[in-house]
């Protein structure tokens, strides 16, 4: 049976979760309106100072109709990328795995995307193919309906607010030692840090 995910932006651990058990069957919905406060647009990840928040800006609908996920377009005016890769390199350069990943991921954060959903799938299959993760995904030509029940809906992972509160097993994080372990952050969390154990962590988790 499919599992059906919306893209998100470097997805968090319970997504992982997800592709990693629906062994390949994954199913990425391109077909959704665009929704505010989600992980669309925004990732978390382990700084100095606790949970801080990547967000990622957009372009604006002035005409305020609802608009295609897949369609919405970046905002270009300031270099968000670079603060995003600053954050990300403070947090984790003392991982145990940043410095083997690094050149991985610079690269994604110099390029010019002009689309989120784009982006979001690009990041996704960075990570997977630093998880060693094989992942071949199909796209949905309609919107899926909540009540179809040939697939395995995980659509509610994308949602920032409001969403269960997964609890996985703890690994040792860069600063745990002052904020203790933060559950479900960025994937980026959990490869910085575990690297070539990933899979074996996500195949031990439950949702």
């Amino acid at each position: 049976m499919q599992t059906v995910i919306h893209p998100t932006y470097f997805p968090s651990v319970a997504n992982w979760v997800a592709i990693q058990q629906a062994d390949g069957n994954i199913t990425f919905e391109k077909e959704d309106n665009y929704q505010k406060q989600t992980y669309r647009n925004r990732a978390y990840i382990y700084s100095p100072n606790g949970v801080q928040m990547l967000s990622i800006p957009i372009k604006h609908n002035k005409n305020n109709v609802h608009q295609k996920y897949k369609d919405v377009m970046l905002e270009d005016n300031f270099d968000w990328k670079k603060q995003h890769w600053k954050s990300i390199q403070t947090a984790y350069r003392t991982s145990p795995f940043f410095e083997f990943f690094e050149d991985e991921f610079a690269p994604f954060f110099e390029k010019k995307h002009k689309f989120l959903f784009e982006m979001n799938m690009e990041s996704i299959e960075l990570l997977a193919d630093c998880f060693q993760l094989d992942l071949t995904p199909s796209f949905t030509s309609e919107y899926i309906k909540t009540e179809d029940e040939s697939f395995v809906d995980y659509r509610d992972l994308a949602k920032a607010k409001g969403n269960k509160n997964y609890t996985f097993e703890a690994y040792t994080q860069v600063f745990d030692d002052k904020h203790g372990f933060l559950n479900n952050l960025s994937g980026l969390d959990l490869l910085f840090n575990e690297g070539t154990n990933a899979l074996s962590y996500l195949d031990a988790q439950k949702l």
